[in-house]
Formats: C-alpha cells, sequence, structure tokens
C-alpha cells in the first residue's frame, strides 16, 4: 500500500502546482514585507534620532535595520511556507490513512459535509457516494472541506522569501529617504525636518498599500488604508516615544 499512498500524495502536490490563484498569497507576501519593513525602520530612524541627533548614527541604525530586516523576514516566509506544505502533507497521509482503515467514518464526514450545505435525501446519498466512488476527489474534498487546508507549491517557499524580502527592503528604504540628502553632517534642526519628512512619506506609503489591498481584496481601499495607516504609524512611534523618554528631544 505505500506506493497507493505515494501515488495519491503526488496527485495532491501537483494539484498544489497548478493552482491558478497565485495572487492572494502574492499580495500577502508583499504587504507583509513592505509594512513591516517600513514600520520597523521608521521606529529605529526615530529612536536613533532622537537618542543621537547625528546623521551618520541614524543612517548607519536605518541601513544595518533594513538589511537584517529584510533577510530575517525573507527566512521566515520561507520557514513559515515550509512548514505550512509540510503540515500538509502529513495531513494527506493521515486522511489516506483513515480513508482505508476508517471507509464508513470517512465516509460520513463527506455526508455531513453535504448536509450541511442544504442537501438532503437523494441528492445527499448521491453526491456522497460519488465523492467516495473517486479516491482523488475523496482526499482533495476532505482536505479542503473537513480540514479546511489549502495546498502548498513546491516553488511557494522560494518565491514567498524572494518577494517579502525585496519588499521589506522597498519598504525600509520609504522613511530613510529624507535623512540621504544631508550628507554626512545635518544640524538638529534640519534632522526635526527629516523625522517630519520621514512620518509623512510612511504615512502616505502605508495608506496607499492599504489601499491596493482594499481595492484588490475586500472593496474598502478608503477603510484599509486607514487602517494600515493607524496601526503603523502608532507601531512605529512606540519607538520614538520609548526614545524620547530617555534620550530627551532634539534640541535645534
Amino acid at each position: 500500500m505505500p506506493s497507493r499512498l505515494a501515488f495519491w500524495r503526488r496527485e495532491a502536490e501537483d494539484a498544489a502546482s497548478d493552482e491558478a490563484h497565485p495572487k492572494p498569497g502574492l499580495l500577502s507576501d508583499f504587504i507583509l514585507g513592505s509594512q513591516d519593513g517600513l514600520v520597523n525602520v521608521l521606529g529605529v530612524i526615530l529612536g536613533v534620532a532622537i537618542a543621537s541627533q547625528n546623521i551618520r548614527v541614524i543612517l548607519a541604525g536605518g541601513l544595518a535595520a533594513t538589511f537584517a530586516e529584510s533577510i530575517s523576514m525573507g527566512a521566515v516566509a520561507y520557514t513559515s511556507t515550509l512548514a505550512r506544505r509540510d503540515h500538509y502533507q502529513s495531513e494527506i497521509d493521515r486522511e489516506l490513512l483513515e480513508m482505508k482503515e476508517l471507509p464508513d467514518v470517512e465516509r460520513e464526514e463527506v455526508r455531513k459535509v453535504f448536509a450541511e450545505w442544504g442537501y438532503e435525501g437523494k441528492d445527499l446519498e448521491g453526491l456522497t457516494d460519488k465523492i467516495v466512488a473517486n479516491p482523488k476527489a475523496w482526499l482533495e474534498f476532505m482536505m479542503a472541506h473537513e480540514l479546511k487546508l489549502a495546498p502548498v507549491d513546491r516553488t511557494q517557499a522560494r518565491k514567498s522569501a524572494v518577494l517579502v524580502g525585496v519588499a521589506a527592503i522597498v519598504g525600509s528604504l520609504i522613511p530613510l529617504l529624507p535623512f540621504l540628502g544631508f550628507g554626512g553632517a545635518a544640524t538638529p534642526s534640519e534632522i526635526s525636518m527629516g523625522i517630519v519628512v520621514a512620518l509623512i512619506l510612511s504615512a502616505v506609503t502605508l495608506f496607499l498599500i492599504g489601499w491596493y489591498k482594499g481595492k484588490a481584496t475586500i472593496g474598502r481601499p478608503f477603510r484599509s488604508g486607514t487602517q494600515m495607516l493607524v496601526i503603523g504609524i502608532v507601531s512605529a512611534l512606540a519607538g520614538f516615544g520609548v526614545a524620547y523618554l530617555v534620550g530627551g528631544p532634539i534640541t535645534p
């Protein structure tokens, strides 16, 4: 029986490879990387600017946080996607074993799903019989509707890691932009202005990310953009507040 188990496992993995709707996953990866990179680096920049008032230290801290964040986020995306794929495969093996050893129980679970959808009588029994008669359909039905698990593409882990990492770098650079034009020195008032501009750029970027997410998914772009803006800026200002309390305000 191992060969049959391996066959159906490959069939389920092939179904994942043929997935025709990758956009939601790519969108979530982009949002995860860009928002996290922007918010974390903005918090670092604000904190360092308050505590040091030194443009070199601000840039060094911001760039260090940018690349550390992007590598970390990419690695997390990779390992978490692999974990989801491993979990999906382990559940395939478990379902195949239960279909073999407990067919009546598994058949009843299929019947229960159809009953919850409103089918009854001959329609209910006919649909149940058709699913159970096809092992591949039976397995995929149980994975999707009993366990509510989605297949994970073989290459999805690498794609997620790259997209999250790149998005984290792009997002992280947004709050750094106002400080890149100061060269090797900047007055406290210029640093204060850089903080204000960084906050404005970050707020606009967060709103646009949320707006795009809302337009592409739930259809409420303004609400989604506002939520993203508020959550991101509040999170970043937490670092600013700590640094302000510890280091004191910038004095022009």
